[in-house]
């Protein structure tokens, strides 16, 4: 892991002000800290047994304006504008005076990554209580300053005065000039209560929208050090190959082309990137194949061949005694196919090596990752690398590995000059890191009175998030067999997290079947939900977003193709309902609403989990409706858009958002939640719809019209 920024280190780049070190309670690794307050370790041990470090700094500066110091990175989920929308509220400044400082290992302390709606839910309570160290320590200071009692004043809009003679008046940059305060967050000062807050729980405009219309944010492709070279590297034609002989001769003929060999990795680096493209065509290269593996045809029986023992996830009661008080009996399998993250932006990594000191700029949802990376390929201690993280062109998981970072310091090195990789659309559908091919095997049933009296469940290679059950099931028992997050050898490609990882899959089938009992019991597919629920909270969802819809709902098939389907994912609840139309003759879905309702705990910018939540169901479409990878063994078949189907502006539904504010909860994030119940809700409108039950996702034309007989 890599080494923590010490805080005396951080206050020789920051200078005077008002420092306030946090934890936001991730356990690290003994490697990845200090060891001595010196050196930034709080060496309190959680139940990991690893040590818990400051992980983020809060900074009043000496001109009044407000940082945080984070290693989480913005790939378009909104945290810079919530989290700057917190520390206003805390703090008593104006909004406009935030800035939020994010994944830059030279200012910012050691963070795990961004990824699974995490930060808004972990940075939340712990921010809230550095803010609040902070402006007790102001108080204090101008308690001093005006010969108040700290009690008597007031803080608002970055100044404090005593409420009886708010004459008497001084700012926060007054109070911080010439200063040099350090503090840990101290639990005796309290945060605002939610009554109190004035900025969160209002909608904010994103501050980096204004920057991404116009064209000047910057990526990792918009980095431009002098004297840089842009690579384009010799790949294998399939996963498992292996090269027996390569002749590089031919791209000399381009000129300004330069070649670099170093052991496996070829490539070609020229000034502008097609020049070098055009070269690495003339790179002659003979591979061996690699070993047999299935194509996307076989996938699921080669999976379920090859699939480890079960563990117990979850278990309740006696599944024998639920089988023998069942009056209807429904057996399915349930299959999901892999799909590719496909962000608009490509992997891509800027790297410049000056001296003994290495920059990289990455599109990366780790930049310590990187930085470690990085280090290790170089054979150089961490604190020489130093990572820069611009904004990142969308993740959705895929970008936690960081392979591009690691060749463009290679190249640098070789090269002696800075080097951009910028994986082609072919690289990215190559190297991804797919949602896994999954398949579950589900038995269930109901009694006479319509409860669900077993649940028998088995997920391969799926994963176990939102695989709880949340019905009322006396009898129950869920098992998994790998998951998204393990290496396995059944895959003949890697896998990895996909936005909501293994939440979509689990839904998909536990939804589905819930509406095949609910048809079984002879109920709707709402009134059988309520009807097995006493979670108030799944209640209350489920019914506002059947309200907003306009219900009841029908009991299903009616020909109306409405769906229903809700979930759970990380303490964020989930309704939602859908209508489709469907070609009888094509097999062609077309979407025409979805109304999604979500209980995220506190909404700290409701406007910003609103565009989350229609993003969610824009991209669930793609993999409900047409996104399957194709392969024949190692290679990858789908190499582009033009096989490779997105979602379309000309699919889009017409998208109603409904949140339940609950402020007297933590926040629990709201970045993946929506998108999960996506394939469910879709796949249970088309059977209401023509009849036809889809049982394996994505519902193509082709599947939708074998389904319909």
């Amino acid at each position: 892991m890599s080494t923590p920024l010490p805080r005396r280190d951080f206050l020789k780049v920051a200078g005077g002000g008002i420092t306030v070190f946090f934890s936001v309670g991730i356990p690290l690794p003994p490697s990845a800290c200090g060891g001595s307050p010196e050196g930034g370790a709080a060496q309190q041990r959680g139940q990991s047994g690893y040590p818990s470090d400051l992980n983020a700094y809060l900074r009043i500066h000496e001109n009044g304006r407000v940082s945080l110091f984070t290693g989480k990175i913005e790939m378009g989920q909104g945290i810079i504008t919530s989290l700057a929308q917190m520390m206003a509220d805390e703090l008593d400044v104006p909004f406009s005076r935030v800035d939020v400082v994010l994944g830059d290992t030279e200012l910012c302390p050691w963070d795990m990554g961004t990824f699974g709606s995490l930060t808004t839910r972990m940075f939340g309570p712990a921010l809230r209580q550095a803010c609040a160290t902070a402006r007790a320590v102001l108080l204090e200071l101008a308690g001093e300053r005006l010969g108040v009692p700290p009690q008597r004043l007031t803080a608002e809009t970055g100044e404090v005065f005593d409420p009886d003679t708010p004459s008497q008046r001084v700012t926060f940059a007054e109070l911080a000039h010439g200063q040099r305060i350090q503090r840990e967050a101290s639990t005796r000062a309290s945060p605002k209560r939610p009554e109190e807050r004035t900025v969160s729980g209002r909608p904010a405009p994103r501050t980096d929208a204004h920057a991404k219309v116009n064209g000047e944010a910057l990526y990792a492709g918009d980095m431009r050090p002098a004297g840089l070279l842009c690579a384009s590297i010799l790949r294998p034609p399939s996963h498992g190959a292996r090269l027996l002989a390569v002749d590089t001769s031919g791209a000399g003929a381009v000129e300004g082309a330069r070649v670099v060999e170093e052991g496996d990795l070829i490539a070609v680096l020229h000034e502008r990137p097609d020049l070098a493209a055009r070269a690495l065509e003339r790179v002659r290269a003979e591979w061996e194949p690699g070993p047999s593996a299935p194509d996307h045809e076989g996938i699921f029986e080669h999976l379920e061949a090859n699939a480890p023992d079960p563990s117990v996830y979850q278990e309740a009661g006696d599944l024998a005694r639920g089988r023998a008080a069942s009056a209807r009996t429904v057996e399915s399998s349930w299959y999901n196919h892999y799909v590719a993250h496909a962000p608009m932006e490509p992997h891509t990594a800027t790297v410049e090596i000056r001296g003994n000191r290495v920059t990289v700029w990455p599109s990366s949802q780790t930049p310590f990752g990187v930085q470690r990376e990085v280090a290790a390929a170089l054979g150089v201690p961490a604190e020489q690398v130093r990572v820069i993280s611009p904004l990142v062109g969308g993740g959705f998981g895929g970008k936690t590995a960081n392979r591009q970072a690691v060749e463009a310091a290679r190249l640098a090195r070789s090269s002696g000059r800075p080097v951009q990789v910028a994986w082609t659309r072919k690289e990215e559908f190559f190297y991804d890191t797919y949602r896994p091919a999954a398949l579950v095997k589900f038995s269930s049933g109901v009694d006479p009175n319509g409860r669900i009296v077993f649940w028998d469940y088995d997920n391969f290679f799926g994963g176990d998030r939102s695989a709880d059950v949340f019905y009322d099931v006396p009898n129950l028992r869920v098992r998994t067999r790998a998951g998204w997050q393990q290496g396995s050898p059944a895959h003949p490609f890697a896998v990895g997290a996909w936005r909501g990882p293994a939440s979509s899959t689990n839904a998909f089938a536990m939804e589905s079947q819930v509406d095949l009992m609910a048809e079984a019991a002879g109920m709707d597919p709402l009134a059988f939900r309520l009807h097995n629920l006493t979670d108030p909270r799944m209640r209350a969802i489920l019914e506002a977003a059947v309200d907003r819809f306009g219900g009841p709902l029908p009991r299903a098939p009616s020909g109306r193709g409405i769906g229903l389907a809700c979930t759970i994912y990380h303490d964020t609840y989930v309704a939602m309902v859908a209508q489709v139309q469907v070609d009888r003759v094509t097999g062609e879905v077309k979407v025409l609403r979805v109304v999604a309702a979500q209980d995220m705990g506190e909404v700290v910018n409701p406007l910003g989990a609103q565009l989350q939540m229609e993003g969610c169901i824009a991209m669930g479409l793609g993999y409900a409706l047409r996104e399957g990878l194709r392969f024949q063994g190692g290679k990858i078949l789908d190499e582009n858009f033009g096989s490779y189907t997105l979602p379309r502006f000309s699919w889009t539904p017409r998208i109603e958002t409904l949140l339940i504010p609950r402020p007297e909860l933590p926040p629990s994030g709201g970045g993946e939640p929506a998108i999960t119940p996506v394939g469910a809700v879709l796949a249970n409108a088309v059977y209401d719809a023509v009849g036809a039950r889809c049982f394996t996702l994505p519902m193509t034309p082709e599947r939708v019209r074998a389904a319909m007989g």
